[in-house]
């Protein structure tokens, strides 16, 4: 498992510099991200290399963050790739809340991120279905 960051963010112009700010004062480097937003708040997710300081500061700073775990697999980079591991979930009767896609690539194929509802049963058929997955040392320095 991967630990994602979560941050409460107000949808208003200075908020998201502020925490890639605090994060970058702190030596605190994004691997990857992704907002979900309405037209009052967002929720910023990040994948960082240091994870737990990371919640700590922005906590000091002010923000509302918080620590989940996500699953990470190497997805095939071809079409179909993500198509056929997501059939695996759904075979399993496991839903998926959201996913979102790595900046960097450990190897030829893709990777991405998912938080799911049933997560150890979700490791179980993704092994048992040889879907590579990442564990959260690797995933954070890469």
């Amino acid at each position: 498992m991967v630990k994602q960051i979560s941050v409460f963010l107000e949808n208003k112009c200075g908020r998201l510099v502020r925490v890639t700010q605090v994060l970058g004062e702190a030596g605190i480097n994004i691997r990857a991200l992704s907002i979900a937003d309405t037209s009052d708040f967002g929720i910023l997710r990040l994948i960082v290399d240091k994870p737990d300081l990371a919640c700590q500061v922005l906590r000091e700073k002010g923000f509302m963050a918080s620590e989940t775990e996500v699953i990470a697999v190497e997805v095939p980079d071809k079409p179909g790739g993500l198509a056929q591991i997501l059939t695996y979930l759904e075979e399993a009767q496991i839903n998926i809340e959201y996913l979102y896609s790595f900046v960097e690539k450990p190897a030829q194929d893709a990777l991405i991120l998912m938080r799911v509802e049933n997560a150890p049963e979700a490791l179980r058929i993704l092994r048992e279905k040889q879907v590579k997955v990442i564990d959260g040392e690797r995933i954070y320095s890469l």
